[in-house]
């Protein structure tokens, strides 16, 4: 737990801040909006080497390399979780969760138990609840997910067999909105997560949902963790944090903090970063 947790993180940005930070408690203590009304605050979080890397083909489809990977950015990924109402996942992580080869249960993790004693302690549910978004619906819902306590929503095509839509009721989940063809808008994710009463989403679902949210322009902050380390790959062999069509318009987002993590040997040094979307709802303070 000391190689996780220390040392301390040095803070850039804002250039009028000065001074360290600890690792534990980062993401969980600062200050991050709640939505307004029913639209919820919608965020996201990669790991990317320094060339950009969020994953690498290795075989069995893409992966977050273990080159890039970490502990301490593990943690913080998890604290994100602990501020959540409901997370964003798709049929693909499930179907990767069936396979074996996922990189992990969805947050909060069981080890993680400060966290899980802080949302007790905030009065929130156990776990955060799931949104599962799918162009085909063919998955298998894991009964961790109901033995956890969470709700689970379906977000899927108008036309999913109806077979396969009574399997994943019997597994405890609910159809939260239907869509026509096979991708879902990011207006009708938020507008969907929003009239449930979410006001925190956090979406743990990938490039092709950044895509979709940041397209739309519902995606409110992205946090990122760069790893000073170049790992290369072919240009079909990897991923970056947004995999889709060139978007018709930028989206601008602008750097709310910086932090310089030196870790403990050669090699381990990374950056955490929050960007905030340029006309997003995150005001001065949050």
């Amino acid at each position: 737990m000391t190689h996780t947790l220390s040392p301390a993180l040095h803070l850039l940005h804002p250039s009028e801040s000065t001074g360290s930070a600890t690792l534990q408690g980062l993401y969980r203590d600062a200050p991050l909006p709640k939505g307004s009304g029913k639209t919820p605050w919608m965020y996201a979080n990669f790991v990317t080497s320094l060339d950009g890397r969020i994953s690498l083909d290795t075989g069995v489809g893409c992966r977050v390399p273990n080159t890039v990977a970490n502990p301490r950015d593990w943690r913080l990924f998890q604290e994100l979780a602990a501020r959540a109402d409901c997370l964003i996942t798709s049929g693909r992580y499930l179907r990767e969760l069936e396979a074996g080869c996922a990189q992990d249960i969805l947050p909060v993790g069981s080890e993680f138990t400060d966290l899980l004693h802080w949302r007790q302690e905030q009065g929130l549910s156990p776990q955060p609840d799931v949104a599962i978004v799918s162009g085909t619906a063919q998955f298998q819902i894991p009964p961790l997910l109901r033995e956890q306590g969470r709700r689970v929503w379906l977000i899927i095509p108008e036309d999913t067999p109806d077979q396969r839509l009574q399997a994943h009721r019997q597994a405890g989940a609910q159809v939260a909105a239907r869509f026509r063809g096979h991708r879902v808008t990011g207006a009708q994710l938020r507008d969907t997560l929003g009239a449930l009463g979410y006001g925190r989403v956090y979406s743990v679902a990938g490039p092709q949902v950044a895509h979709t949210l940041i397209r739309d322009g519902c995606l409110d902050t992205l946090f990122k963790t760069v790893r000073h380390r170049v790992i290369g790959g072919q240009s079909s062999q990897f991923e970056t944090v947004v995999e889709g069509a060139p978007l018709e318009q930028p989206a601008d987002f602008r750097l709310r903090w910086l932090y310089l993590d030196p870790g403990t040997a050669p090699g381990e040094e990374q950056q955490f970063l929050r960007l905030d979307r340029l006309d997003g709802p995150a005001g001065p303070d949050a």
